[in-house]
């Protein structure tokens, strides 16, 4: 570890990202993503792609999934209403271990076509916080922890933080442009990287300290939300109850504040005689969202409560949560957070890279075998995790709605088709570890460049129809990204493969 202050957390800061560099990569990329989840959503699912028309949606026309959902013996039912990020009427519940979704078209009422994928909100944005795995929450939790003591260590080490801001030096040697090019991001995007990750072990406080909770309110955790948020419940009778007209619930909901369209609708146990709608207000106005919601009798109507302003230190919680979150409407600062959020990324990989290029330099620490075996790592974990995601978008826009193979949906396939490529990307890099980076950035280009074409063909959406049309903005945006990340990986392949091409004839490769 060394000796002295700095010469301990200069051991920490290196550990904790070789060890956490690859998780913590995962988990920021995910993220970044997340900040445009909706929009990914419509890019992946064109049925979604409807022009507003500025009429009240037609939320009577939900009733019939309410009732499917009473009958399956649903113990939960939520009816997203419109907004302009996610122009559909979004219906979901479970049926045992099965969650299913159904879209319609607010202006109509009528189903939209099943999606057949869980896209952005389904699929990325779980990845972020939970991996899709049980254990997600407390290995997220533990990944969080490390990148705080990260930046918090990387202060410490750096005596000349400032000036390490102002300084990159493109014409040296690989080892110091990535130690540059680490420094600048970390400096560029600290006060981000802390509090984006802070505000994230914050969201689930109730997960990784539940005995505060226990110790106060024993079995009864619905009596902490009831105290803590105003949430009111109400226990079920156990016999039918019919539902009473969504439209006069949303209307009366509308009126109480002020005429603005509720946010979402939802029921504990569809179908009981006791049932419950919960409606909440909009929020998209302010950071922490609006505590704003109106529980109604689902048989009669009736309103029965409203829930008072949650106290201070929720408050507070909320707010911090909001500003991981950001579902508030501004636009400029969502794509703030995107760039910052390469910019971790980009924080994450060079740490790793200096790192590994260090190693290299002292293969008798490691061994030839255990520098490949990092290297391998290292590629899989940052240049495989974007092979994959466009994996995931290609399968998305190759696969026909309703494909089913071995038993898989479409929607799992997609998913598979991301596993699969991902883990192929380590075995890859194992392989062939001298041209590892530059055939990986060639498949990165070949695969943001065939998404595009893939929207094209199968939708007619391209970037000049869709700029035109302000509904499928989102749409353009996410193929002119795409069509960015496949220029710069086309670049990045083309420089390296030149770089290795002069060392090779210096005798310099390894």
């Amino acid at each position: 570890m060394g000796t002295g202050f700095r010469a301990s957390m200069d051991w920490l800061h290196t550990w904790a990202g070789v060890v956490l560099g690859g998780l913590l990569f995962a988990i920021f990329w995910m993220g970044t993503l997340s900040v445009f989840d909706r929009e990914i959503d419509r890019w992946m699912a064109p049925m979604t792609r409807l022009a507003p028309t500025g009429e009240v949606a037609a939320v009577e026309a939900l009733r019939a999934s309410y009732e499917a959902a009473a009958a399956a013996k649903a113990t939960s039912w939520f009816a997203q209403l419109p907004t302009e990020r996610a122009p559909v009427l979004q219906v979901t519940w479970r049926e045992g271990t099965r969650q299913l979704v159904r879209l319609f078209d607010p202006a109509t009422g009528a189903a939209l076509p099943d999606p057949g994928t869980w896209a952005g909100t389904g699929f990325l944005y779980p990845f972020h916080y939970m991996l899709h795995v049980r254990l997600g929450y407390w290995i997220v939790g533990v990944a969080g922890m490390a990148m705080l003591l990260l930046c918090v260590s990387g202060v410490v080490i750096h005596r000349k933080i400032f000036a390490d801001f102002f300084t990159f030096r493109a014409g040296k040697q690989p080892r110091r442009l990535v130690l540059d090019l680490h420094n600048v991001t970390g400096v560029l995007g600290l006060p981000f990287h802390f509090m984006i990750t802070l505000s994230g072990v914050i969201i689930f406080f109730g997960v990784y300290f539940p005995g505060t909770i226990q110790f106060a309110y024993g079995d009864e955790v619905r009596a902490f939300a009831r105290e803590a948020y105003g949430n009111y419940d109400r226990p079920r009778l156990g016999r039918p109850g019919a539902l009473a007209s969504l439209d006069a619930i949303t209307t009366e909901a509308s009126r109480l504040w002020d005429g603005e369209t509720p946010r979402y609708l939802f029921v504990r146990q569809p179908g009981d005689a006791a049932a419950v709608v919960q409606v909440a207000r909009h929020g998209e106005d302010r950071v922490a969202g609006r505590s704003d919601i109106a529980y109604f009798d689902a048989t009669t109507g009736a309103l029965l409560h409203q829930r008072i302003a949650p106290q201070p230190v929720l408050s507070a919680q909320r707010f911090i949560a909001g500003l991981h979150l950001i579902q508030f409407r501004h636009w400029t600062l969502r794509w703030v957070y995107f760039v910052l959020g390469l910019a971790g990324c980009a924080l994450i990989a060079t740490g790793y890279l200096f790192w590994l290029e260090s190693r290299k330099k002292k293969d008798g620490r490691l061994g030839p075998r255990g520098v490949r075996l990092v290297e391998a790592l290292t590629v899989g974990s940052v240049s495989g995790i974007v092979v994959a995601t466009l994996a995931f978008f290609v399968a998305n826009r190759l696969l026909p709605l309703g494909t089913v193979f071995l038993g898989e949906d479409r929607a799992a396939l997609e998913m598979w088709a991301f596993y699969l490529v991902w883990l192929a990307s380590f075995a890859h890099a194992a392989l062939r570890p001298r041209r590892a980076w530059i055939e990986q950035c060639g498949a990165i280009a070949v695969l943001a460049l065939a998404a595009v074409l893939l929207n094209w063909i199968t939708t007619g959406d391209h970037p000049g129809r869709s700029l035109g049309q302000p509904h499928l903005w989102s749409v353009a945006g996410m193929d002119i990204l795409l069509l960015g990340s496949a220029a710069t990986a086309a670049w990045a392949a083309f420089a390296l493969d030149r770089r290795r091409a002069r060392a090779t004839s210096l005798g310099l490769a390894r």
